[in-house]
């Protein structure tokens, strides 16, 4: 599962393919939507949820709220099943989902006129990044490059050549969590990649009300 991106999406993998997948894009409404998503992509797929023998969830970068909507999930889902729970880059989810043999970028949209990105060498391979930086920073550097994700069709003038999918889908995401698991590697942590401090702030000169 994975709601780092305006997208909630969810997939349930054999570890040879994807059995069944769900993805809604709606940036508000993760909480409402995941839980209802696992549900039928279960049904879909004809498996009682006590059939899962592992979790794995997009760990970001992403918004502050959305991102952990999908972690606590999956963190839930873990401690009720006694089953493993690991991470993955979103961005390298996207990548695995473009499927680009040469060098290209991911670009997603951190808000705040940023954007969060990788650099890949091909679609399994990331060689910077992730990062967080204004489109026009680092234009120069992906300068030539086909860039994946939202944050290209975002900002078109810094990223000229921009490459579907947009938004990604939990089917490669466990597509490329079970190549790796099969292959021996060890995935991330099931904990947030965050690149910079939430949006929600503490207004400034509050007043402390103490109950009498």
């Amino acid at each position: 599962m994975d709601t780092a991106t305006p997208a909630v999406t969810v997939a349930l993998h054999d570890g040879t393919r994807v059995v069944a997948e769900s993805a809604q894009v709606d940036a508000r409404r993760h909480g409402e939507l995941l839980l209802p998503a696992v549900d039928r992509v279960l049904a879909d797929a004809g498996v009682e949820l006590d059939a899962v023998t592992d979790v794995v969830v997009g760990v970001g970068p992403g918004p502050y709220t959305g991102l952990r909507v999908g972690l606590v999930t999956a963190a839930t889902f873990g401690s009720v099943l006694s089953v493993p729970v690991h991470g993955l880059c979103t961005l390298d989810g996207l990548a695995y989902a473009a499927g680009l043999d040469g060098p290209f970028a991911v670009a997603t949209d951190a808000r705040r006129k940023e954007v969060y990105w990788a650099r890949y060498e091909d679609a399994r391979t990331r060689t910077a990044g992730p990062s967080v930086d204004r489109p026009a920073d680092i234009a120069d550097r992906l300068a030539g490059l086909p860039v994946v994700g939202a944050g290209a069709v975002l900002y078109p003038e810094a990223f000229p050549d921009a490459r579907g999918p947009e938004h990604l889908a939990a089917g490669a995401l466990a597509g490329l969590a079970a190549e790796r698991l099969a292959a021996g590697e060890e995935l991330l942590p099931p904990q947030p990649l965050y690149l910079r401090r939430p949006d929600a702030q503490v207004p400034k000169n509050y007043k402390v009300v103490t109950p009498k």
